[in-house]
């Protein structure tokens, strides 16, 4: 396979609400895949060590959700306008269905997708952050300390949330540092962020969601109609591998990879096995 580039992938779709930019490698069929949230995430850097492997089975679709510096930005709050740009780009692409793979916050949308249109998600893979804490203290460590860079945005702060992601501190390269500040400390990127985990902007979501009158998702996951695995790392320190016991037992067709060694990025740190796992998953044949 030619080698997969940043640049050689890049793709841009034009939508009623603006440009969403994706990566597609690979051909077969139609896999999505969602990043999480963070100082500096983005799709690629999510994914892009997995993609020469998944590419080889599929049509690979890294999209670029709305507000983290990359597609267009929207007005509405970045998870929110999360579920609307799968659609738009799922639509724009002309794919009724696809299998979906959703790292943190990634995978809370495909999970919000699937219960909303179960005809566009076959099967759904998600990376952590799933569901609710019924053990441990919520918020976890690793959010906590992404609330405090998103309200005090400096390079230690930065490198401390780095560091709660991982289980393997090596991993916490000058290159992945520097790639992570750039991107992070973009005014319009901080801006959205703060929009979610400033203090003030959480705590205002934790209340509106005690006081709102719909269900949260993870209390509608027994409606969840796509087959579905679930990849925790056993040493998350961001959404703690208790929270995967709610949707464990409540999701009709799932089941649960934990993995050993491992924290919040379980696609980075357990590559290959975590690459096993999920090829085996979705090739399995339904029945």
């Amino acid at each position: 396979m030619t080698e997969l580039t940043h640049a050689s992938t890049l793709r841009e779709l034009t939508t009623d609400d603006g440009i969403l930019r994706y990566h597609e490698a690979g051909e077969g069929p139609p896999l999505l895949l969602l990043h999480g949230s963070g100082p500096g995430v983005t799709g690629w850097r999510n994914f892009r060590g997995n993609l020469p492997v998944l590419a080889e089975r599929f049509r690979c679709l890294i999209l670029e959700l709305p507000g983290f510096g990359v597609s267009d930005p929207t007005d509405q709050h970045p998870m929110i306008a999360a579920g609307a740009a799968v659609t738009r780009f799922l639509n724009g692409l002309g794919l009724p269905q696809v299998d979906v793979i959703g790292n943190s916050m990634g995978g809370i949308v495909g999970v919000q997708v699937a219960l909303a249109h179960p005809e566009h998600i076959r099967r759904l893979v998600t990376i952590g952050g799933v569901g609710r804490s019924l053990l441990s203290p919520t918020p976890g460590e690793g959010i906590r300390l992404l609330q405090e860079f998103t309200d005090h945005p400096t390079r230690e702060a930065l490198v401390q949330w780095l560091h709660s992601m991982v289980y393997d501190p090596a991993l916490v390269t000058e290159e992945l540092i520097e790639e992570r500040w750039q991107q992070a400390t973009d005014p319009a990127t901080l801006e959205s962020a703060r929009r979610m985990y400033g203090k003030a902007a959480f705590a205002a979501g934790t209340a509106a969601a005690a006081a709102a009158d719909t269900p949260p998702y993870w209390a509608m996951l027994h409606k969840l109609k796509s087959r579905t695995l679930i990849t925790w790392g056993r040493d998350d320190r961001a959404s703690p591998v208790d929270m995967a016991l709610l949707p464990m037992r409540t999701i009709p067709d799932v089941e649960v990879h934990v993995f050993p060694d491992c924290g919040h990025w379980v696609m980075i740190e357990q590559k290959d096995a975590w690459e096993s796992v999920v090829l085996s998953f979705l090739a399995r044949k339904d029945g």
